[in-house]
């Protein structure tokens, strides 16, 4: 079982590494950071490090440790919320002497000496917090830092409890998660808190945005438009969600440009889009993907595929009736 040799690999290491992958989102740093406080918690005599490009608009959830690459030696290495290799943020994480994937989008890329992926879960840190119920016999021990790390990595993959992957497991540990006492207002606040530049840019997407037929609407973000409003690449991460309900939207996409890439965010209420991410350097949940192109010419080419997964998506809502 996996969950038994993970828990087995984690007693057995001094040292342990954990990873997450590249462009973190809360339940990233939520499950990375919240896995390295419950064993440091439950070992205090393991030295555990949390690694990766810091986004400093996740600052309140965790600060990453530098390490050396010699530290790797000997070294468990657990790679959270991540399913290529490719997106694993710092590549060092093969060097280590045992490596762990803890993960739960669907299966693209077997990798690691234990896997674990659990694509029912409605996060990775859902998924810690099982480790720890699993790992209480074995001297797992949950703290208020913790379950601050893992409920705020819950919340933000489940879009505040709003997305069809909260299932009645998740209510049930969010309910226990919030017996420990951490400042739910204030992680609220700091998760949700939108700043003025990006409110008048959220404004300016509702009164320009376009739907087609089949329910399909493009932004394009450029570097003119982000220095405009004066919003870093990363801060458009909070826009993603913004036409979700909107009438008559049933699939969306947000292209931004990058200096040398054009990040491309897709989001869905019905046609599943990560097999269209996969083809564009990317991947993620039938619902909630991400990839990135090169030009904009190439952003064309996934707008085809998009409009035609929501056509069929169209026809097969009509053919029901």
């Amino acid at each position: 079982m996996s969950k038994k040799e993970i828990i087995s690999a984690i007693k057995q290491y001094d040292q342990i590494i954990i990873h997450r992958h590249v462009r973190p989102d809360p339940d990233a740093y939520g499950s990375q950071a919240g896995l390295a406080e419950l064993i440091k918690a439950s070992f205090p005599e393991k030295t555990v490090y949390i690694t990766g490009k810091e986004d400093p608009s996740l600052r309140f959830l965790a600060e990453l440790d530098e390490i050396e690459d010699d530290q790797y030696k000997n070294a468990l290495v657990i790679v959270c919320d991540t399913a290529n290799q490719e997106r694993v943020c710092d590549q060092r994480y093969a060097q280590g002497d045992k490596l762990i994937k803890i993960d739960h989008h669907p299966k693209t890329d077997s990798y690691g000496d234990v896997e674990w992926v659990d694509t029912e879960a409605s996060s990775a840190s859902e998924m810690i917090y099982e480790l720890y119920l699993e790992g209480k016999e074995d001297g797992f021990k949950m703290t208020a830092e913790s379950a601050r790390l893992i409920y705020a990595g819950i919340v933000g993959d489940t879009g505040r409890f709003l997305f069809p992957s909260a299932s009645a497991k998740t209510f049930q540990y969010v309910s226990e998660l919030v017996k420990y006492p951490f400042d739910r207002s204030k992680l609220y606040d700091d998760l949700y808190n939108t700043k003025h530049n990006i409110a008048r840019l959220k404004g300016f997407i509702l009164q320009n945005f376009t739907v087609t037929e089949n329910g399909l609407s493009t932004v394009k973000i450029t570097t003119n438009i982000l220095e405009e409003y004066g919003i870093t690449v990363a801060e458009t991460s909070q826009l993603v969600g913004l036409l979700g309900d909107i009438e008559g939207i049933i699939t969306w996409v947000f292209f931004i440009e990058e200096p040398d890439e054009i990040r491309v965010r897709l989001r869905s209420r019905g046609p599943t889009i990560n097999h269209i991410a996969a083809r564009y350097n990317g991947g993620g949940h039938p619902l909630a993907s991400g990839a990135s192109v090169n030009t904009w010419d190439e952003t064309a080419d996934v707008v085809r595929e998009l409009e035609e997964v929501c056509k069929e998506y169209h026809q097969g809502s009509h053919s029901d009736k």
